[in-house]
């Protein structure tokens, strides 16, 4: 079962089975996203903020995490397995919200880093 609604200015996607909380937010306007603004806006919601980056080619097994995340890519992709939710290819301005305890893997997308926010609360 799929719901879109919008939020502010970008597109947010609820892919809904067991993890129904597991959302992202498509970014929709042209250009590299500002990370300061970014980050400012994360840490308004709660968040603690840090500035994350894998190489080509990384890749991080199925696990999960104790607190609520929240990744926001600021340049390159990362695709992210969300079980028994599904396959997501983040790009530059793209966002999830990933509650905690919602078991993942992820994978770098292409020939160059990644880099992104990870917010955590």
């Amino acid at each position: 079962m799929n719901k879109i609604s919008l939020v502010g200015a970008t597109r947010a996607i609820l892919e809904s089975k067991n993890m129904s909380d597991y959302r992202i937010s498509r970014r929709e306007e042209s250009g590299k996203p500002d990370e300061r603004q970014l980050r400012k806006l994360m840490e308004r919601e709660g968040y603690q903020v840090y500035q994350w980056s894998d190489r080509p080619g990384a890749v991080y097994a199925e696990h999960s995490h104790a607190t609520d995340q929240s990744h926001w890519i600021i340049s390159g992709a990362l695709e992210l397995t969300v079980r028994d939710v599904g396959i997501f290819t983040l790009e530059p301005g793209d966002r999830d919200f990933m509650p905690a305890g919602t078991s993942h893997s992820a994978r770098v997308v292409g020939d160059v880093a990644v880099v992104y926010l990870i917010g955590e609360k």
